[in-house]
């Protein structure tokens, strides 16, 4: 049985300027709205770098399991993450593959 919150989700964010910064959290509408607004609890990375658009976020598990896939990411080229984008776009019933990102 799990625990309400216990399901963290991996998300990525376009700047304006096209950089991708890479985040977890267990409510992304949330988080994403906290960058937008830019208070306290935005990342310093994104200040300043408006408008933001979420371009991905996928189911992943644990936090650890997430903290694992968001580590791995963040050492993606921007290229890779572009792929990733583009093909959970076009492919948006690729459930297992995002469980399986920490493994990547």
């Amino acid at each position: 049985m799990e625990f309400k919150g216990s399901i963290w989700y991996l998300y990525l964010i376009r700047t304006r300027m096209g950089n991708l910064y890479t985040g977890i959290t267990q409510d992304v509408q949330r988080r994403f709205k906290e960058h937008q607004e830019g208070g306290a609890k935005a990342a310093k990375y994104l200040k300043g770098k408006k408008p933001l658009k979420l371009v991905f976020h996928k189911k992943i598990g644990s936090r650890s399991q997430a903290l694992k896939a968001e580590a791995k990411i963040k050492r993606w080229s921007k290229e890779k993450k572009e792929t990733l984008i583009k093909n959970n776009a076009t492919n948006s019933k690729t459930h297992s593959k995002a469980r399986e990102l920490y493994l990547i």
